[in-house]
Order: structure tokens, then sequence, then C-alpha cells
């Protein structure tokens, strides 16, 4: 979907916000920034492995290098493919106050996700954050608050994202951090890896989000997708796995 680099008006408070290069990050929209997509934000993402738990256990993943490798490929090929894009988009439609479009966006990124594993780390995540929203005073679209149907974390990150004056770049970085970090903490637990080797990872695989970042801008909405069979199957097979550390 080609986006439109005009500024967009209209949020709750008359606001102004550029989805893309001309309106920098102001502080306040820094610290807001940095509480959504803080480890502590009590919305649950620490306790999904997004199938990792069920790699490790068969030994696809064993080390920091194949860490590296897993965590890498779905950056590249869920979030520069799909998460981001559908924020870019959920967020011009939250600057519009379009709700209609908005719940597009929150349907075509649950129907994206290859497993009910993976479907239920988002719903269950944007279930919590919508709670949250409300008690920060949040505007939010009357779907989620009605509570009509799946919300997805990653649609509704747009609406505090556009209310606090985040900018696109700077809202997908942050939701790719938070994503990040919680894999990371995951693998840490799981292959195991050292606090040290866990930082040498975060240091080293976040060097991948602004190209990650740079993709989601050309791809147009009908190519948003992608499919990662060996993490579709662990994710599907961790539900029925032995013993378990994450959620399933």
């Amino acid at each position: 979907m080609h986006m439109d680099t005009t500024i967009i008006t209209g949020t709750a408070t008359d606001m102004t916000t550029d989805l893309h290069h001309g309106s920098p990050l102001t502080t306040p929209g820094l610290l807001r920034l940095l509480q959504l997509s803080s480890v502590s934000l009590p919305v649950g993402g620490f306790a999904f492995s997004q199938g990792l738990e069920y790699a490790v256990e068969k030994g696809w993943v064993r080390n920091m290098a194949q860490t590296r490798h897993w965590i890498a490929t779905q950056l590249h090929e869920t979030q520069a493919l799909i998460d981001l894009p559908v924020l870019k988009g959920a967020m011009q439609s939250a600057a519009e106050k379009n709700e209609a479009r908005w719940c597009e966006w929150n349907d075509l990124i649950l129907a994206s996700r290859e497993t009910r594993e993976l479907r239920l780390t988002d719903t269950a995540m944007g279930e919590a954050l919508v709670r949250l929203l409300k008690s920060l005073d949040v505007e939010l679209p009357d779907y989620a608050l009605n509570a009509e149907g799946d919300i997805s974390f990653v649609a509704l990150y747009a609406w505090p994202a556009v209310q606090w004056q985040i900018p696109y770049e700077s809202a997908a970085t942050g939701l790719s951090w938070a994503w990040l970090e919680n894999l990371v903490a995951a693998a840490t637990k799981l292959v195991p890896l050292g606090q040290t080797q866990a930082q040498q990872l975060l240091s080293d695989l976040q060097t991948l989000i602004p190209g990650a970042i740079d993709i989601s801008h050309a791809v147009a909405e009908d190519e948003i997708g992608g499919s990662l069979p060996a993490m579709a199957i662990a994710s599907a097979k961790h539900e029925t796995q032995y013993t378990r550390l994450f959620r399933s």
C-alpha cells in the first residue's frame, strides 16, 4: 500500500503526526516510546517463546550462533514483512480516526499468524494492552473497547503511538526492540545463554532493525505476508511438548 508522506492531522488533541521522516521525536514522545517498549510493560510478552522452546528441545537451536540465525530470520521474514507494514497502516488509520480501516489491519495481521499459539501471542498481549491503555486514558477504537473480537497487540500499538506523537520510524523501532528483547530473554533461559552472550546478541541483532524498517516501507498491502515453516511447526508442536516453561 502506498503511504502518503504528508502530515496527517486529527488525533484526540488535534495533534499532527507524520508517519514518516518529517516529524522529529520529541522528548515527551521519546519517554512515551520507552514506556511502550519497556520490558516492564504489563502485557505478558515474556510468557511466549514463539516456537523457540520446541526448537531448543529438538536440537535445532543449540548455541549462540544458531540463536542469532533463528531470531534474525524472524526479524526479516515476520517483523519486516508483516508486523511493521501492518503497524504503519494501522497508524495511518488511527491518525485518520478511521476505525473501519484499522479493523482491516487488525484482521490482516491476525490472519497472518500461522499457528494458534502465534495468534494467541498477539491477542493475549493485545487484550492486556487494552486494559493498560484504558487506565492511561488513551483513546481507543470502539472495537477494542467493546471486546467484539480478538485484538492484535501490533495493531493496537498504533493508537498510543499516534496520540503520543511518536513517528512511525520510532514506533517501529520500539515495537521491534520489545519483540527482540523478549525473544533474547527466552533464549537466555532455554538455550541457555549467559547474560554476557545475551547482551552480545542484543548488540548484534539490534543493528538489523533499521534494515527491517526500511524493508517495511516497500511492502505494499497486498504483499504483506510470509511463512517460516520450521517456526510454525515448532510453535504447533510446542502445544503438546512434555515440559514447557513458556505459554502455549
